[in-house]
């Protein structure tokens, strides 16, 4: 009877006086001990409210159940779908949905309802892989941006594949800590072509100049994310690295010569098929013809796999003596060993690279020399 009075006082009743009463109908429904035949009384006025013609009414009844799992689910659905002030009220705060109800309000709401999605205190692994694969810039830097979205790194190299371009959403991504060295080198790759690819930059180098310098700068970051990468995600990087066509004769060399063995090993298992603790058995303590023929099997050829054979022993012993002065060592007896000695075309690209980085090491160790020595006069 209590609801019935209510309902025809509802039907003349000034917008302000509905809107009180619709807060406090959501309130006693939540927090009173109703009889049965009552609380069904009262879900069915507050469903006769959700059409109410005044945002006012909608947003009072909203702002008293948005919180509570105990809210009809026909209520939260509807105020879901309403207008922005209203439907955020339900999408920001409400326990009833479900992660389905949230991927399909994902789907077929507006960017306004997928801000609000990635704003929940706790967006669920699949509503995350949902906003990764179609939401826009504003959407996917509030999810980055929101602690408690569970974003998995499948996720996370989608958003990468689909906005790295964006400078603030790869700032979010690189801060990551647990961030897997596929997505950072995916994502160096989108920072060398934006540099590519501006006119001032290559209005200063020269379009020509400019292709190589990258590419050796993309060579040796690549080089440093292989080297910090844990060795759980080694597979997967150089899975992304083989797909991305990276894992070339001049890079798996430079990684080698670099010191860089494990993921160096990881590579060669992958491009041979061979059984990873064989790949590096043979890699740490093979012989010759051992390590020729699993090169060999990964793909190199014979012109070139004999210059990585005897980088390999000279990485060995380079290990034992000084691992810190690595790249300097193997690069520079491999450079000497054949320099004298008549290549083909192949190995003589290689060795050319490889006597390239030894320079460049050189120099490095210059520079670091000159400032310890300023420090030390200063």
């Amino acid at each position: 009877m209590i609801i019935e009075a209510f309902l025809r006082w509802a039907e003349t009743a000034k917008a302000e006086n509905r809107a009180r009463a619709a807060n406090a109908l959501g309130r006693a429904y939540l927090q009173s001990d109703m009889p049965k035949e009552e609380r069904v009384a009262a879900e069915m006025a507050m469903t006769y409210l959700l059409d109410d013609p005044s945002p006012r009414v909608r947003l009072s009844l909203a702002e008293a159940v948005a919180h509570s799992q105990r809210t009809p689910r026909n209520v939260i659905l509807t105020l879901a779908e309403d207008q922005p002030e209203i439907a955020g009220q339900i999408i920001l705060f409400s326990p009833v949905f479900t992660d389905a109800d949230l991927v399909d309000l994902a789907l077929h709401g507006s960017d306004v309802t997928r801000v609000l999605i990635a704003s929940r205190g706790q967006v669920p692994r699949v509503v995350c892989a949902a906003l990764a694969e179609i939401g826009a810039e504003t959407e996917i830097l509030c999810l980055l941006e929101n602690d408690g979205a569970l974003l998995s790194q499948a996720s996370l190299k989608r958003i990468a594949e689909r906005l790295g371009d964006c400078a603030d959403i790869r700032g979010l991504l690189l801060a990551r800590d647990t961030l897997s060295s596929d997505i950072r080198h995916l994502l160096m790759r989108r920072v060398s072509d934006a540099l590519s690819e501006s006119d001032l930059i290559q209005k200063v180098i020269g379009a020509g100049r400019l292709q190589q310098v990258t590419r050796e700068a993309s060579d040796c970051a690549t080089v440093a994310i292989a080297g910090s990468a844990q060795h759980e995600q080694l597979p997967d990087l150089v899975e992304h690295l083989r797909q991305s066509g990276w894992l070339t004769p001049a890079f798996l060399m430079h990684a080698l010569c670099s010191g860089k063995v494990d993921f160096f090993a990881c590579a060669i298992t992958n491009l041979s098929g061979c059984d990873e603790r064989r790949a590096r058995s043979i890699i740490s303590r093979g012989r010759v013809y051992a390590i020729r023929a699993l090169y060999e099997s990964a793909g190199l050829s014979r012109d070139i796999s004999t210059v990585f054979v005897e980088a390999t022993l000279i990485w060995r012993d380079a290990s034992r003596k000084n691992g810190e002065a690595m790249l300097e060592n193997v690069s520079s007896h491999l450079a000497r060993k054949f320099r004298l000695t008549e290549q083909a075309a192949a190995a003589k690209q290689l060795l050319d690279m490889v006597e390239k980085l030894a320079n460049t090491e050189r120099r490095h160790a210059a520079r670091n020399f000159a400032a310890l020595a300023t420090l030390a006069a200063a």
